[in-house]
This record gives C-alpha cells, sequence and structure tokens, in this order.
C-alpha cells in the first residue's frame, strides 16, 4: 500500500513533465517540455547533496512538537520524536525547534511531591486537565523566539494534535505578545478561551493592544482526537482558522474506538457563514437570550464564523491511512522494528513539508533511515512512481502471463524519473520508497479493542 501522492499526467502527445517552483501556494507544479535524457543531465547538474536539506533560505524557521497522550521519548517512540529527530538543530539563526511531552507526562512546577505528580500525570491523562499549560508553554516559546518574517510550523498526534490547534487558534485570536510579557500569557489565554460575544470583542480588543498579528506557516498532524476530557467540546478556531496557510492531517482509517472520533478541519463557507450570521443577528433582535445565558456549540460556532476573515483560504489536505491511533501517529511498535505502518504517513507529512515549501530544514541521513530519498526531495519534489505489488500479486500475474518487465525490476534499479538519479544516495543498493511502503503496509494493525479483549 503507498499514501497518496500528487501526480501529474501530460496531455496525449506532449513531452513528459518537468516540476518547477510556483509563484503562490508553494507546491512544485507541472511544465511541458523536457526529454527524460535531459531531466536527468539537469538533475546531475543542479543536485543538492549537502548534509542538510533545504540547506537555508531568507526564512528561520520555528517548529514545534507535541507529543500524545502519555507519549514521551521511550522504546516506542511515536512519529512526533521520529519527526523532531530528523529537525536540523544548532543553528538557531536558521532554524529553532521545541518539543513537549505529550498529556499525562507533564505537571505543573507548583506540584512538588512525587506523589502529587503522579496523580496529576494520571488525571491529566484522563482528563487533559493541564491542555492550557500545554497550550501556553509553546504560546511561551513563541513568545520569546519570534521574529518577524519567521515561519512558524507545527505539529502533533492525538490530543497533542489538538492542542497544536488549540496553540495556533490561540495565535490567530488574540495574537501574539512580544516577547519577556510572561505575565500577560494566562490573561492572553483566558482571553482565548472567552467564546461569548463580550469574549470575542475584548479579544479584538486585547490583540489590538499588546500583540501582534501572527501566521502560521503549516500545521501538520496525525489523528487528531474529538475527546479532550473536561476542557469545553470545543476551543475557538480549533475546527478552522485561517491564519493556517496550509493544515495536513493524517488520519487512521480503523480505529473504533468512541473516545478516538476523528476531528476533521472545516472549511468556512462563504453562504453557509451569512446564513448563521443572519440566524444570530435574529436571535438578539428578538431578544431570545437571556442575560448571562451560555451560549450553544452552535451559537459559539456562528461567533467564531463572524470573526473568521474567509478571504484568506487555508490549504487543506486530509488523507485516511490504514491502521489504527497509533498505527498512524506512531508508538504501536519499538524502535527497533524495521518495518510498521506508522512509517507511511510519516514519510507523506514530511514530503508534505517539502511541497508546501515550509523551509523546514531536515538531516539528510535521517530521511534516509526511514526510506526518504532527500534527492527526491530537493531541490526538486519529484512525483512518486505506481506502488509495488506485493509478492503475492506478482505471482499471480506471472502465473497470469501478465507480468511486465518493470516488475522484475532489481531493488537498485531505477523505475521511475523519481528514483533515477546520477546522485550518490540514490544509487545506493537500498530499497526504494515503495518497496518501504509496500513492507510497512503489510505489517500488523495495532486494534486496542482486540488487544485486550
Amino acid at each position: 500500500m503507498s499514501p497518496p501522492n500528487i501526480q501529474t499526467t501530460p496531455s496525449k502527445g506532449s513531452a513528459p513533465a518537468q516540476f518547477a517552483p510556483t509563484s503562490s501556494g508553494g507546491e512544485r507544479q507541472a511544465t511541458p517540455g523536457g526529454s527524460q535524457k535531459q531531466r536527468t543531465v539537469e538533475s546531475f547538474d543542479t543536485e543538492y547533496r549537502g548534509p542538510i536539506i533545504p540547506p537555508g533560505g531568507s526564512c528561520r524557521t520555528l517548529v514545534l512538537c507535541f507529543d500524545g497522550t502519555g507519549d514521551q521519548f521511550d522504546d516506542d517512540n511515536s512519529n512526533i520524536v521520529h519527526l523532531f529527530s530528523m529537525l536540523k538543530k544548532g543553528d538557531t539563526s536558521r532554524q529553532m525547534v521545541y518539543y513537549q511531552a505529550g498529556i499525562g507526562t507533564y505537571t505543573i512546577p507548583q506540584i512538588a511531591t512525587p506523589m502529587y505528580a503522579k496523580l496529576s500525570k494520571t488525571i491529566d491523562m484522563m482528563l487533559a486537565h493541564n491542555l492550557n499549560h500545554h497550550t501556553m508553554g509553546g504560546y511561551e516559546f513563541l513568545m520569546e523566539n519570534y521574529r518577524e518574517g519567521d515561519k512558524i510550523c507545527i505539529f502533533g498526534f492525538s490530543r497533542g494534535a489538538f492542542t497544536a490547534r488549540a496553540l495556533a487558534g490561540m495565535v490567530h485570536k488574540v495574537g501574539l505578545l512580544p516577547a519577556s510579557n510572561h505575565q500577560q500569557v494566562p490573561f492572553a489565554y483566558k482571553m482565548y478561551m472567552s467564546d461569548d460575544e463580550k469574549g470575542w470583542n475584548q479579544s479584538v480588543l486585547f490583540k489590538k493592544t499588546f500583540s501582534m498579528d501572527v501566521p502560521i506557516q503549516f500545521v501538520g498532524v496525525w489523528d487528531t482526537v474529538s475527546s479532550v476530557g473536561i476542557v469545553p467540546k470545543r476551543l475557538p478556531f480549533t475546527r478552522s482558522n485561517t491564519s493556517i496557510k496550509t493544515f495536513r492531517h493524517a488520519i487512521s482509517l480503523d480505529e473504533h474506538r468512541a473516545k478516538f472520533k476523528p476531528n476533521f478541519y472545516h472549511r468556512a463557507c462563504e453562504k453557509d457563514a451569512k446564513i448563521e450570521e443572519k440566524k444570530y443577528a435574529h436571535e438578539r433582535k428578538k431578544g431570545l437570550r437571556a442575560l448571562g445565558q451560555a451560549l450553544s456549540d452552535k451559537e459559539k460556532q456562528e461567533l467564531e464564523m463572524r470573526y473568521t476573515d474567509r478571504t484568506k483560504p487555508t490549504d487543506v489536505l486530509e488523507v485516511w491511512f490504514a491502521g489504527c491511533h497509533c498505527d498512524v501517529g506512531g508508538g504501536s511498535v519499538k524502535n527497533d522494528t524495521r518495518h510498521s505502518l506508522a512509517r507511511i504517513p510519516l514519510r507523506w507529512m514530511i514530503r508534505q513539508c517539502f511541497l508546501t515549501n515550509t523551509g523546514i530544514q531536515f538531516e539528510a541521513d535521517k530521511l534516509r533511515d526511514i526510506g526518504l530519498r532527500p534527492c527526491a526531495l530537493y531541490p526538486h519534489v519529484k512525483p512518486r512512481p505506481p506502488a509495488r505489488p506485493t509478492h503475492e500479486q506478482m505471482s499471480t500475474m506471472s502465473t497470469a502471463g501478465t507480468l511486465i518487465g518493470t516488475i522484475g525490476r532489481s531493488v537498485s534499479e531505477p523505475k521511475s524519473d523519481s528514483a533515477s538519479t546520477s546522485d550518490s544516495d540514490c544509487a545506493e543498493n537500498l530499497l526504494t520508497e515503495e518497496e518501504e511502503d509496500m513492507n510497512d503496509a503489510l505489517s500488523q494493525i495495532y486494534d486496542q479493542l482486540e488487544i485486550k479483549s
């Protein structure tokens, strides 16, 4: 099984497509013309072979990673830890990185005794009562380090994915405070949580008075869960957030637990927004709401849509992947396991980072460790070839007399333009990404309902 690919099909009679940067959207687009031989020569002349890709540009990146419930660095790391391990560290003029262990592993500094710390972690894992501290921790990192022009990229898994979306929502609603304003952060979070009409008006004034309006370059999450304990069922701008330029979401196809229902992104529709605004105005005019009466979830959504700038749509892509919750976000197998389902959405997410020009810097050798060829990602993201057939499929096709020559090629033999390059790291006798996908797709699904039954 192979994750969805962005492919191009040239028109009949035209030359194969080449990839070139675009002026908007950040993704590589196909431009007609050029033979395979010409492309191979061009690749040889322009191929970047450095240890870090991309080598760096005019913008610095701030990368924040929020781990899943109960997840931290251990013997069965999640995709968040694997992603963080591949990020370039050390040169803060180019990139700064931040990692936060998952809900249920974190205690606030005020809890001093081991007994209360353990109790707090247990309650946090069950009810996510420390979500505010997780969100404010990421907010303070941005507050202390953001400089104008920086690209903010946020990643998360499970409840950490919800934390990532809440952080982006907080930055959107109340803005980003200038550095060293630590005492204002709890008040800013309170403004973010206030989702009645008075709270929205105060948030707008707070943002204009104290904060900067900061865009979010990229939010990449694995299997955001809809259940966040005693936290309200929804927080402002976690379902939809137009300050996010690019939103990518890997969702588990085989998870059936009630508390792990996927939390989808909701696109703000202009027509629906106008209808909701009219309904809200009509209700206010009739005086149906008593003073101090709590707003319903639907009314909160209507208010949020009133404060949403629909002239800046988010580039949204949500993709289903085979497996249960931890098969998508990682953490279901030991770190030394060669193949697992979680490696497929991990590679997909990293490819999306390059396709959308996030500027996130990765260590090339560590990309190779998970089956990604740096030469296929930079300086141009090359199209994926067709998925490799399994051994059973190959046997069936061979018996039927329909086996084509390309299936019998060796592991190191190039099968397409994305696999054929003169760069030495792509010429090594290693599994191709398609073969990595095939082996990973055949891995066991870890369904907690079956394991516990």
